[in-house]
């Protein structure tokens, strides 16, 4: 019987490393950015066209590669970093492995031009398929250029599996800005399509975050910074006022390497604890410096993962740090103890000579003990029309009760919980409830919810027949999001339009509402605001919920343009939001499966008063 293991040819198995190394575009932009970092490049331009499917190139001005090496960074497990096996207990670079190269040359089609800058000519590379087609040298500036066309060209199962250009294309973002964050002394540039996504300048940790985020983020930032034996913590959080209902700001880095760390997490979130909802997510970008000998970074392909020596001490440092930052700089809530509050209200700006004393008047005549037969024989007869008889001093008239109608309750249908509004009174409880008589008891409506939930099914229809009404604003207002934000709203864009949005591009990251859903209503309209809560709102549904997009869309805006707690409603709004709950699908139950309807028992009634 012949053998049957054998070695496997190297095309196959690059292929095969390449499935774990690089998964998608992002996956080879991450590699590929780093690696300029480790050549010690200060400038790096990223072009990406397709959303990296058709092109991805990475130009810097690092140290560049010989003939040899040129040829030999295409080799599986060949590396500068990486010598013998202590050096993985001292590993500062971003690569390693030696594999990242070879992985994504077995998949794609790879030009590569680079030169040292103490050489007069580079060489030039070509690679399809792990085979090199051609070698020769070639003129090029110091440094290394790198093509990488048509990836998963000859894996169509993989190229089948990617997503959308605007799903691919926020990868590459997340992934971009991972390494611009942990490198500010690096200028770095994002083409994508012939346009310019970034241009980042050098400069230091905040500069680079407002850069990258956004001018606003300016007031946002509060610096954490702590020097302890084990460890060296700096960096910033977010004030609570602008935490976020979607995770996607939180960044760690160990070492300058960005890491996804739930157990520090845990830590941040702990030391915000009682300053923000459970729902929220303050925004932090932490550096962690330690020493490579207590950790362990070869865990996984995507090295995102780390093994540290000493981790509960790690979890207690960085708790204590932020903590200390949010009480340093003010951004807690404080009491001050120098102030009563209790006469806060009563301060008048009138001059001392105008304030008039106030005065009691009484009847120096008054009897309480004097019967007054009328006024007895007028409630005995009368119970419901009482009407207290003024006395000759007009004493009486404190006590003077208005005649109120009695409302004649109407009838309602077999199913309590569908009202007949004609002529239907109804009750706000707290501004929150609406409350109503029924057969059986009281019905209970939350309005707010119950207006989600008209809104919600509302939107859907717009959505499907493209119909969304718009109501132009007197003013457009102009909305900058970061780069994220703004390649998702793009993508968005026919879908929100047929909510009834009047929005357009205005520019790099910037965008014009002229007009806001009809639905919404008219009074104490925010746009920028309303527009922001929507995307956030997406980006939620699609993380936590896994929504389709059509739901997500619906679902956040419903959320977010829906009448909140605390609002007062009139009688015809309770009447008008009553018949169109009812109108729905779905009545009784919100947008997030909770119970928008409440009834409540004469016989519950009558427990409580332990009838």
């Amino acid at each position: 019987m012949t053998d049957i293991i054998h070695l496997l040819p190297d095309a196959v198995a690059n292929q095969i490393a390449a499935g774990e190394v690089v998964q998608r575009p992002a996956s080879a932009v991450k590699e590929l950015l780093e690696n300029s970092i480790d050549a010690g490049a200060d400038k790096i331009q990223l072009v990406v066209k397709d959303a990296g499917k058709a092109l991805i190139q990475i130009i810097d001005n690092g140290c560049g590669m010989s003939v040899t090496d040129a040829r030999m960074c295409f080799e599986r497990h060949a590396t500068s970093k990486v010598k013998k096996a202590e050096d993985l207990f001292a590993i500062r670079t971003m690569g390693f492995r030696g594999e990242a190269m070879a992985s994504i040359a077995a998949i794609s089609q790879v030009e590569m031009k680079t030169r040292r800058h103490e050489d007069e000519i580079g060489t030039c590379i070509s690679i399809e398929g792990a085979q090199v087609t051609n070698q020769e040298p070639v003129a090029t500036s110091p440094g290394t250029q790198i093509s990488i066309k048509n990836l998963f060209f000859n894996t169509p199962a993989r190229r089948n599996f990617l997503k959308s250009n605007p799903v691919e294309m926020r990868h590459i973002l997340d992934e971009f800005q991972r390494v611009a964050l942990a490198h500010p002394a690096v200028f770095f540039s994002l083409h994508h399509d012939g346009t310019e996504i970034f241009n980042l300048p050098k400069g230091n940790l905040k500069q680079r975050i407002v850069h990258l985020f956004g001018n606003n983020y300016n007031e946002r930032l509060v610096p954490v910074e702590e020097e302890t034996t084990i460890i060296n913590l700096k960096g910033y959080i977010g004030k609570p006022a602008f935490a976020k209902k979607t995770r996607g700001e939180q960044f760690f880095f160990v070492n300058n390497r960005f890491i996804k760390d739930p157990y520090l997490n845990h830590a941040v979130s702990s030391a915000f604890e009682d300053l923000l909802p459970d729902d929220s997510y303050p925004l932090y970008v932490l550096f962690i410096e330690i020493d490579p000998s207590k950790i362990d970074v070869n865990v996984h392909p995507t090295k995102t993962e780390i093994k540290y020596l000493d981790e509960k001490s790690i979890y207690a440092i960085m708790k204590s740090a932020v903590k200390r930052s949010i009480g340093r700089y003010n951004i807690s809530p404080t009491l001050d103890f120098d102030q009563e509050t209790g006469f806060s209200n009563m301060i008048t700006h009138k001059a001392v000579e105008d304030i008039v004393p106030p005065s009691i008047n009484f009847n120096p005549d008054f009897n309480p003990f004097a019967s007054d037969s009328s006024s007895t024989s007028g409630y005995a007869s009368s119970p419901r029309n009482y009407e207290a008889k003024p006395s000759a001093k007009n004493w009486g008239s404190l006590y003077e009760i208005t005649e109120q109608p009695i409302v004649e309750q109407t009838s309602i249908y077999a199913d309590e919980t569908v009202l007949e509004t004609k002529q239907k009174q109804y009750m706000q409880l707290h501004n929150r409830y609406i409350v109503s008589q029924i057969k059986s008891g009281l019905m209970v409506i939350d309005q707010q919810m119950a207006h989600e939930r008209i809104l919600y099914e509302r939107f859907l229809v717009h959505l499907d027949d493209r119909k969304g009404a718009s109501q132009q604003s007197l003013f457009p207002q102009t909305i900058t999001l970061n780069a994220n934000d703004f390649e998702l709203a793009k993508s968005l864009l026919d879908d929100i339009k047929s909510l009834g949005f009047d929005v357009r591009e205005f520019g790099k990251n910037t965008l014009v509402v002229e007009g806001v859903p009809v639905d919404l209503g008219s009074s104490n309209i925010n746009e920028t605001q309303l527009f922001e809560q929507l995307i956030e709102g997406f980006k939620n549904s699609q993380q936590e919920l896994k929504l389709s997009k059509r739901d997500s869309l619906a679902r956040s805006l419903a959320k977010n343009g829906a009448i909140k707690a605390g609002t007062s409603l009139g009688q015809e709004e309770m009447n008008t939001l009553i018949d169109e709950l009812f109108a729905c699908k779905t009545p009784n139950f919100s947008v997030s499966g909770k119970p928008i309807i409440q009834t409540i028992t004469l016989a519950e009634l009558d427990k409580k008063f332990e009838k």
